[in-house]
């Protein structure tokens, strides 16, 4: 019995935050009301692979779509490996939505000195994950032989939180905040991180720097003036981190691994679900094609330094 005690609250663990599980834990079950919480100030961050769907299609080669799924799965658990780093203790996976990634900061209580834990450094924490996670893609595009993009967005303000039913309960956030942070996703450029105005106003004076994108069309908002997270430096002034700098880009296609071969680089390892040894040809008609040659970082909306 006590076993299957630790099993489950192992499993309540897995499908809440840490505070959220324990709140259950202490209640009364014939109590079980609605669990909310409102906060005032919370940093919340879509992160999508838009070339994904042209990615994914089902044929007899790549069992029906399932390797392609099993890439996806692997991307999202190198998302989630990332997360699991003390640097990140602070942020919170909310969850998936097909390849999108969604994740938020501000979340966990604090006591003491820690609850005055301004919101400009949560920001500074959820924008040092989302610069993070291109290099785990590049990893990924690296391994797998393909040419995934990411597209960031990320804004800040009030949400409210709380979980939604009793069989497979799911933890969620709600708000005008969470909708505008999924619009600058999904108004954002392939390979940039867009942000709000406001997460610019409070990440300026640190380390970031900043190009502005101007004014974009958001539906539900109207004009709304954004901006492209380039990237960091440390106190000095001196790139630490940056968008723009040179990627791990390889080429792709038969000239492609002919190339590496001839400058005396190991051929790029095959895509999952494909045999060790399989060249570019074998991708073919598999489902798990690799998309044409082209950089990571598609040059954006013009913009000046902020």
């Amino acid at each position: 019995m006590e076993k299957v005690k630790l099993d489950n609250k192992r499993i309540l663990f897995n499908l809440l935050p840490a505070h959220v599980a324990q709140h259950f834990l202490m209640s009364n079950p014939r109590n079980m009301d609605l669990y909310y919480q409102s906060y005032s100030q919370v940093g919340v961050m879509f992160a999508s692979i838009p070339n994904f769907n042209d990615f994914y299609i089902e044929l007899d080669g790549n069992n029906m779509g399932v390797e392609c799924l099993r890439l996806l799965n692997e991307i999202i658990a190198d998302f989630d490996e990332l997360m699991d780093k003390d640097f990140y203790k602070d942020l919170e996976k909310i969850k998936t939505i097909g390849s999108t990634y969604m994740a938020a900061v501000g979340l966990a209580p604090t006591a003491g000195t820690k609850a005055k834990k301004c919101i400009s450094s949560h920001l500074s924490t959820l924008a040092d994950f989302a610069i993070e996670m291109f290099d785990v893609l590049d990893e990924i595009n690296y391994q797998s032989y393909n040419d995934f993009v990411l597209r960031v967005g990320i804004n800040v303000g009030p949400v409210v939180a709380g979980v939604i039913g009793a069989r497979r309960p799911q933890y969620d956030i709600w708000g005008n905040t969470v909708n505008v942070a999924s619009r600058m996703d999904s108004t954002g450029v392939q390979g940039r991180i867009q942000v709000t105005e406001e997460v610019h106003r409070l990440l300026r004076r640190g380390s970031y720097r900043f190009v502005c994108r101007g004014k974009v069309s958001v539906k539900g908002k109207g004009e709304m003036l954004t901006y492209f997270l380039e990237g960091r430096t440390d106190g000095n002034g001196s790139q630490t981190r940056s968008l723009n700098s040179e990627r791990k880009m390889y080429p792709f296609g038969r000239a492609g691994l002919q190339t590496r071969l001839a400058a005396g680089h190991p051929p790029v390892p095959p895509a999952a679900g494909l045999p060790v040894g399989a060249g570019p040809g074998a991708l073919q008609g598999s489902g798990l094609a690799p998309g044409p040659p082209g950089q990571h970082l598609p040059p954006g909306a013009s913009g000046k330094e902020a």
